[in-house]
């Protein structure tokens, strides 16, 4: 989506007539030095085809027809083996990194909240071998307190440099990884630890205060609580029958001659083996009770396989920032990616990741500034965020510096849908934006939900780099689909990954079918070696929801709607359990209306909702607090963000501007919200409305503003 150009006529048409004179004289000698030919044939070629010839598919990349990819290295098929690999091949690189935090402060707001900001110093890094000591000693102080291969052992913690590490020492001690979100309630932990029956945790100093403490007492068999931070505190109120432990002091417990690993030779069928489980990961909870996926060795090393493979050179000098949550399967996945290829990871959080982060002190640097990675990933919620951060920059500027942004960023739209580059524009009008991540960044992955074309376009112009849009799922070890960083279509999420292969599911109800012109459209069902083993204790969900086919082959049935383009790329086009009938009988996606109307710079969330007992879909609104301040001030109306919130005036204005961005954006007359209810309150993973990747928890939203639907749907 262009920018507007407000400027004259006669002015444009100079700019437009110089940009044509430096095409005319550049163009040759950088087509032919630069190789565009080349890489505009590899972004136009066809990268996925039907094996079958069947518009139903399965779809496979067209390197491996014949067979889908399950392994990095050969004999390397279990991840103990894949770190021990980076060890031997980089021993003396730098593998974890964290910030040193040199002063904290609390710093009082002009509404009076007290927010605390912090000054890091430089990243400390611990080498691949120091953390496969690390790693050695933690597993086997872990097995000297009582924890066994093949029994279950949770890690309940921020992402961080001790999360891998404690992650690394399961993998080679054969113990099942439990991993939860640090966000879920109390009652979906304390679930998830009975249900998996776990004796130890481990578990930051925080998250023991906020989260554990409370529900202690609901999780009987609990015996060992290992609390990672580096001072060593006393809890004198659990319950009695609790040992909390520091983790350097059970790795100084495994460092002793007698708990060394030499100590602790399981037998063969103790010893982690392809098919053993590696990691439970408990979901998000977005439709209900979170679900225990049981993730082996061989499939998550089939899925960072073919991860891998989508990332041009990838080697030992990049450097990847984490700061997504561990116990989200694309974070967990994409840090695999990082350790088996020698780069280096950066931790950060989303409070510290720039230099205008909340927790970040004005002046001091944040985490990209210092790290200045070359690999990122990002859900796209913090995309949409940087997109309206620095659009609402850009409205700031003065009329001259907005000008040459807005002119310089419809060119660069222009020659990226081309296939071209624009060396001269992102040194000169882009590198100051590029910097906000670092300054370094070559490529972008974004999953967990559906990004929008202008966020992803933005995405592409503003920070110079390609954004590798994927599909996946924690069923599948978050492998499935990946664009190539060639590609710079937007909307789409890529051909299949050469561990996987997709095949489209007629669902009539919808009316999608591999039959429809121009492309075939069904549900999507992901086969191969990276689809799990199934959910923890749920037999009927397991019947339901995955299938072997007469080859063996594993498949598991997403309720995502997608549709294969003539290139063999893939486009998510509906969600089953996102659609809703009206009582006329329209059919409305919930997700296509949000996914539109988030574009609208008013809008910072949205969740659509719709009764099949009604006529039409209504909307629970989380504003952009500037832009509807702004709105107010325009019509003479004041108040805090609660009053402005709750006024009908500013309804109706909101409303009427969300309804036209839903014609701009193709919504059909049906799917545009005709009533909605503004929330003052942002939705964060901490307020139970969203997962920890930002995906709306509609069961919950529908709770927390039922109120509100019975008012907009005349029941008050």
């Amino acid at each position: 989506m262009k920018l507007k150009e407000d400027m004259s006529p006669l002015l444009l048409q100079v700019f437009r007539s110089v940009v044509w004179v430096y095409s005319v004289i550049t163009f040759l000698p950088w087509y032919l030095l630069s190789g565009a030919s080349r890489s505009q044939a590899h972004a136009k070629r066809v990268k996925a085809r039907s094996v079958s010839r069947n518009p139903a598919g399965p779809y496979r990349a067209v390197s491996n027809q014949l067979k889908l990819v399950s392994l990095l290295h050969e004999g390397v098929d279990t991840l103990d083996k894949v770190f021990e690999y980076a060890v031997v091949h980089f021993p003396q690189r730098d593998c974890l990194g964290t910030r040193e935090v040199l002063s904290e402060e609390d710093e009082i707001q002009p509404n009076g909240k007290v927010f605390k900001k912090v000054i890091l110093g430089d990243y400390n890094w611990l080498s691949y071998e120091d953390t496969f000591h690390l790693s050695q000693r933690f597993g086997s102080g872990l097995a000297a307190l009582g924890q066994k291969p093949l029994c279950n052992i949770a890690v309940f913690c921020e992402t961080r440099a001790e999360w891998i590490i404690a992650a690394q020492a399961c993998f080679m001690y054969n113990f099942p990884l439990v991993t939860l979100y640090s966000t879920l309630g109390g009652a979906a932990i304390a679930h998830g630890l009975n249900e998996t029956e776990v004796t130890h945790i481990i578990t930051s100093k925080d998250l023991l205060q906020s989260r554990l403490k409370a529900i202690l007492m609901d999780v009987p068999r609990l015996k060992h609580i290992i609390v990672v931070d580096k001072k060593p505190t006393s809890w004198p109120d659990l319950p009695r029958g609790i040992m909390v432990h520091n983790m350097a002091a059970v790795q100084e417990l495994g460092s002793k001659p007698e708990n060394s690993k030499s100590q602790f030779v399981f037998p063969p069928s103790k010893q982690p083996v392809p098919s053993d489980i590696a990691v439970i990961m408990y979901t998000s909870g977005s439709t209900g009770i979170p679900k225990g996926v049981m993730i082996s060795h061989s499939n998550i090393i089939a899925g960072i396989t073919g991860m891998a493979e989508r990332i041009p050179n990838l080697n030992e000098n990049d450097t990847y920032i984490g700061y997504l949550p561990l116990a989200h399967v694309l974070e967990l996945s994409a840090e695999l990616v990082c350790v088996s290829h020698g780069c280096r990871i950066g931790y950060s959080s989303p409070q510290t990741l720039a230099d205008q982060s909340s927790k970040i002190k004005k002046g001091s640097k944040g985490d990209t500034s210092v790290l200045r990675p070359t690999l990122m990933a990002a859900v796209p919620e913090i995309m949409d965020r940087i997109y309206k951060n620095v659009m609402t920059k850009v409205e700031e500027m003065s009329s001259v510096q907005k000008t040459l942004f807005v002119l310089a960023y419809n060119y660069k739209m222009e020659q990226i849908s081309k296939g071209y580059s624009t060396p001269l524009c992102d040194r000169l009008v882009f590198r100051k934006v590029r910097s906000l991540l670092g300054g370094n960044t070559r490529v972008l992955w974004s999953g967990g939900a559906p990004l929008s074309a202008a966020t992803q376009r933005f995405m592409n112009i503003c920070f110079c780099c390609p954004v590798g849009q994927g599909y996946g799922l924690t069923e599948t070890c978050g492998a499935g689909t990946i664009s190539e960083l060639s590609d710079y279509s937007t909307g789409r999420v890529g051909a299949p990954l050469v561990c996987s292969e997709i095949m489209l599911k007629d669902w009539e109800e919808g009316g999608y079918f591999s039959t429809d012109k121009p492309n075939p459209r069904g549900e999507i069902l992901i086969g191969g070696p990276n689809v799990t083993m199934g959910y923890y204790k749920n037999e009927q969900k397991n019947r339901e929801d995955f299938f072997v086919d007469a080859n063996g082959q594993r498949w598991f049935c997403t309720g995502d709607i997608g549709e294969f383009h003539h290139d063999g790329c893939l486009k998510i086009i509906d969600r089953k359990k996102d659609l809703v009938k009206l009582q006329a009988g329209e059919y409305v996606s919930l997700g296509k209306v949000e996914a539109v109307l988030k574009n609208c710079p008013l809008i910072d969330n949205i969740c659509a909702y719709a009764n099949s007992d009604e006529s039409y879909v209504i909307g629970f609104v989380v504003p952009n607090q500037k832009q509807l301040t702004t709105l107010a001030e325009q019509k003479g109306i004041r108040g805090s963000l609660e009053e402005l919130c709750n006024h009908a005036e500013m309804e109706k204005e909101v409303l009427h501007i969300i309804t036209d961005a839903a014609v701009t954006g193709k919504l059909e007359r049906f799917e545009i919200p005709k009533k909605i209810c503004l929330s003052p309150e942002p939705w964060t993973p901490e307020t139970g409305l969203v997962t920890d990747a930002f995906k709306l928890k509609r069961k919950e939203l529908k709770t927390h503003y039922q109120d509100d639907i019975e008012r907009m749907y005349g029941g008050k």
